[in-house]
């Protein structure tokens, strides 16, 4: 025998609630009874029924109406319906099909016809809820099992990304050193060389005021005043490019910290200064545009424990979409309208509740509501084929929310440029 289950038979004649009752009582099931449509669909609100046995021909609504009512309540839609009636013209019959019936029952009744149709349906009802469960289930975790993958796959191409990032940029900065260290311990001995050359030209023309005419000739084409004027200018113009390189060097290898595997104590606004030098070329003033404005609101903040290498990407990722955003503002402005409301990226770190704030502000165009509900989304790009890949957004809210357990928001109004907003917690 199958479950017990519970059915709810509706008929307004009390002989035949009597006879299916009993059958379907003594078959082990589980039943409840209604005269009418009315008091069948307030019992359906309240029970939780396997199966109806639905006599057509009621006083009120009649079996037609209370079958259509109940398959548009979307919570008790799903329960199988059989029809009981005396009418055996196809009309009727194929009626009750269409409004949601799974079967009908000629009356008078068969107890063993009944018997079977009602266990056929139950079995078939209690298939369809298993098989729906589990689509169910399969659905969810084949969702989640493409999120972990799109996680997987996000990671490593991160992880690919910064690594072969930092390999070469690591590699540029120790080049750049050999080089600069020669020309920085030189230049000083340069200059001292110079000093003592100048002293020596100084002291022979005091001692010997009548040079031969030839030689004097040779100084005048010289202009050995002019010489003596302007090398020191040139040596301490090499020094202090010498220097600008050294800073250059620096950045580069905060920007490329080989910390995947382990958070470090880190500096942010070096970590962003670094970023701002890296990406000087491009903030600078082109025969289209004024030089893009930098304006820093640094708080005071302590070092934090972070993963310094992936958060740099951050700031890259979300400096480079700003002047990205900057320069495509521009389009149609003439360089005297931009210079009248220059472009400009605001940076503001401070700390609040225990978190470090973080916020990167541009004056261009804005994002529309459309766009900033996908923005974080893999392989979503507002940008040209070849510009844009879509993972940059996308990696920077994956190492921001599950690497470092903090927050990034975006807020923007049209015309009004966009804020994308950090949060990580300081513990």
């Amino acid at each position: 025998m199958i479950d017990n289950g519970l059915i709810l038979i509706v008929d307004d004649t009390p002989t035949n609630l009597e006879v299916l009752s009993e059958t379907l009582y003594d078959a082990g099931f589980e039943v409840a009874i209604a005269l009418d449509g009315e008091s069948a669909l307030a019992q359906v609100q309240v029970g939780d029924f396997d199966l109806i046995l639905l006599d057509v021909m009621m006083p009120g609504i009649d079996g037609f109406e209370t079958c259509r009512r109940l398959k548009a309540d979307s919570v008790n839609n799903n329960i199988p319906v059989i029809f009981m009636t005396a009418l055996s013209d196809n009309e009727s019959k194929i009626k009750a099909l269409e409004i949601g019936a799974v079967d009908y029952i000629t009356k008078p009744f068969h107890e063993k016809e009944v018997l079977a149709r009602v266990k056929t349906h139950l079995k078939l009802h209690k298939l369809t809820l298993s098989l729906e469960q589990k689509v169910t289930e399969r659905t969810t975790q084949l969702t989640e099992a493409l999120e972990n993958l799109k996680t997987s796959q996000l990671q490593l191409v991160n992880n690919e990304k910064m690594s072969a990032l930092g390999n070469l940029v690591a590699g540029v900065a120790h080049e750049i050193n050999n080089p600069v260290g020669c020309i920085s311990g030189n230049i000083n001995h340069t200059e001292a060389y110079s000093k003592d050359l100048f002293q020596i030209i100084n002291i022979y023309q005091q001692a010997c005021p009548l040079l031969p005419q030839h030689l004097q000739q040779e100084l005048e084409a010289l202009d050995l005043e002019f010489l003596h004027e302007d090398l020191p200018k040139t040596i301490h113009s090499i020094q202090l490019s010498t220097q600008r390189i050294k800073e250059i060097s620096n950045s580069l290898r905060t920007f490329s910290r080989a910390d995947s595997d382990h958070p470090i104590l880190c500096n942010i606004h070096e970590s962003i200064d670094s970023t701002i030098l890296i990406l000087k070329h491009r903030l600078k003033a082109t025969e289209n545009r004024p030089e893009i404005q930098i304006i820093k609101n640094y708080g005071i903040i302590p070092q934090i424990e972070c993963y310094a290498g992936q958060l740099n990407q951050v700031f890259m990722n979300l400096l480079a979409n700003a002047i990205d955003a900057l320069e495509e503002s521009n389009t149609g402005r003439s360089f005297t309208e931009i210079a009248t409301n220059p472009n400009c990226i605001t940076i503001t770190t401070n700390i609040s509740d225990e978190k470090l704030i973080i916020s990167i502000q541009d004056n261009g165009k804005g994002i529309t509501e459309n766009i900033k509900t996908r923005i974080f989304d893999q392989l979503f790009t507002t940008k040209e084929v070849g510009k844009g890949t879509g993972l940059g957004l996308a990696i920077a809210r994956q190492v921001i929310v599950e690497k470092h357990h903090g927050t990034i928001n975006v807020h923007s109004t049209p015309k009004g440029g966009a804020e994308f907003t950090i949060t990580i917690p300081l513990s």
